[in-house]
């Protein structure tokens, strides 16, 4: 049997195979007909088998079949591989595609593929029962498409490879400093200047080193529409993130009102070409509110999302304190300190989106001033900012960058491409628990579940992206879908051995991951000045 990741909760083996034939049908109910036109999709083009239509199960003829079972739970599925084919239940159409996701794995790298290599080789499934579930409900991967932007395809393929490893939250970073990249048609500036710059800092933003040509993108409404659509089918949900008050220069440089025009020249703001923390951050005001309401009515239009992500983090508050409109502001509201005035315009957005039947989430800064009742936390600092938002009763996505930033360099060794952050190697991965030990049981059920990160200052294109997120991606997807035993007992030497078949999925697929002997000639960034940061990440 083809070792499977992420590890199924039960496998039964039996005697025997079954083998897919010309003859083979794939046989599925109504409520299972997308994921059939998927899996049939991947099936014929991979091994060159017709997999014609079957209009009931007993015609499948020792093909597959794919059906609804009620008695099963959200995104649970059975597989049952014996002499008359293929059987995949599931609770919901996610789960049968969780558990078509499984059988491709079944049949072996090559069914990975986009064409057959043989068209007389055998495709052949073990006599087995699958029994699985997962373990969290968000099982997400953040990618940051506004420092380094990744064009439309690349996102189809990103979405095609988390679908392969059961990870079915798409947070997809829309705008930052150093870009916009969603086209919003009231306001065309945000894209006709806002999504591009004309220049890159390459490296850390200490580098004295920069990339002298414009970088730019962005992607129309359509676009978006298409994106959600495909990864819809795939039973993974995308959640945008719009971000406000800081990371917002490149919104800025388009509309300069946007700004604290009366302590900066906002007009005279471009959009940003290094890395770091900004100081420019978006006033305060009713124009700002009512633009950004104005943003957020187009993405609730794209994105039918239950959660929109905010942003919140790294705002710098040193404008507001200079800024009479600002100080005005918090007089008028009897704020405290610019930290409740942070929490009021969270407050603001959390309010409207609610009003809309959304969920406001952030990054665990937007706990500082006091944090809107119904809002959720990104905890992206360690686990201490998850730990208050779960006590104080916000729900809670664990996504420390202690142990999932996949920026961070994979190995201490000088080949390593632009060092950044702490060592997080493949076993770190695999050795994260995303539920902190200190929580109740009453509390952890606020958990949503897990996240990783993929920030791309450092990360130019789609090969860098395949680099720093493979294979720690596919020990991350394990962690957020397997009931894993307590760290120091999980099995690090058996996942490696799994590993050892799941390259070879990888390579099929056309990743560009990491090799476990160290990166390869074309992977290397010799003279690029990184972050590398000593010693072992704080536990916090």
């Amino acid at each position: 049997m083809s070792p499977l990741i992420p590890q199924p909760r039960s496998v039964v083996t039996g005697t025997g195979e079954l083998r897919l034939t010309c003859h083979s049908r794939l046989y599925a109910d109504t409520a299972t007909e997308g994921v059939a036109h998927w899996l049939g999709t991947a099936l014929r083009q991979a091994t060159g088998l017709p997999l014609r239509e079957a209009r009931e199960l007993g015609e499948a003829g020792g093909g597959i079949g794919l059906r609804r079972d009620p008695g099963l739970g959200p995104e649970e599925y059975r597989l049952v591989s014996d002499g008359s084919g293929v059987l995949i239940e599931g609770g919901d159409a996610a789960g049968v595609f969780w558990g078509a996701q499984t059988l491709r794995q079944l049949l072996g790298p090559d069914a990975c593929r986009r064409a057959p290599l043989d068209r007389d080789r055998a495709w052949i499934v073990p006599y087995l029962t699958i029994e699985d579930a997962p373990r969290f409900r968000w099982r997400g991967t953040m990618l940051d498409v506004a420092r380094h932007f990744m064009p439309k395809d690349g996102v189809l393929r990103f979405l095609d490879l988390l679908a392969a490893h059961k990870l079915n939250v798409f947070h997809f970073h829309l705008t930052d400093d150093q870009g916009w990249r969603i086209e919003i048609e009231r306001h065309p500036r945000l894209t006709g200047i806002g999504s591009w710059r004309a220049r890159t800092k390459t490296g850390h933003r200490a580098s004295p080193l920069w990339e002298d040509k414009p970088h730019g993108g962005y992607y129309t409404q359509d676009d978006i529409r298409e994106i959600v659509s495909y990864a819809a089918e795939r039973h993974i949900t995308v959640v945008p993130e719009i971000d406000v008050p800081g990371h917002s220069q490149a919104a800025i440089a388009a509309y300069p009102e946007l700004g604290n025009t009366d302590v900066v020249d906002t007009a005279a703001l471009t959009v940003w070409e290094t890395w770091g923390i900004n100081p420019n951050v978006l006033a305060p005001t009713d124009t700002t509110l009512r633009f950004y309401e104005g943003v957020l009515e187009e993405v609730l239009a794209l994105f039918p999302s239950e959660f929109v992500h905010i942003g919140g983090d790294e705002c710098p508050k040193e404008q507001w304190r200079r800024s009479a409109t600002a100080q005005a502001r918090m007089r008028e509201l009897g704020l405290a300190d610019e930290d409740e005035l942070q929490s009021w315009f969270i407050g603001h957005f959390d309010a409207w989106l609610s009003a809309r039947g959304r969920r406001l989430i952030g990054w665990d800064e937007i706990l500082e001033g006091g944090l809107a009742k119904g809002a959720a936390v990104s905890s992206w600092r360690g686990r201490a900012g998850g730990v208050a938002a779960a006590r104080a009763g916000h729900d809670v996505v664990m996504c420390p960058e202690q142990h999932v930033y996949l920026d961070h360099r994979q190995d201490p060794g000088p080949d390593e491409p632009v060092p950044i952050g702490w060592v997080r190697t493949l076993e770190d991965v695999y050795r994260f628990e995303p539920v902190p030990p200190e929580l109740t049981p009453e509390e952890a059920r606020h958990v949503l579940g897990t996240q990783a990160n993929l920030w791309t200052e450092v990360m130019e294109d789609q090969a860098r992206v395949d680099y720093q997120a493979f294979p720690r991606l596919a020990a991350f997807a394990e962690v957020a879908w397997s009931a894993l035993p307590a760290p120091a007992d999980r099995d690090f030497a058996g996942f490696r051995r799994r590993m050892t078949a799941h390259y070879r999925r990888l390579d099929a697929l056309g990743v560009a991951y990491r090799p476990p002997a160290g990166p390869l000639p074309w992977q290397r960034r010799p003279g690029v000045l990184g972050r590398p940061i000593d010693g072992p990440p704080p536990n916090r």
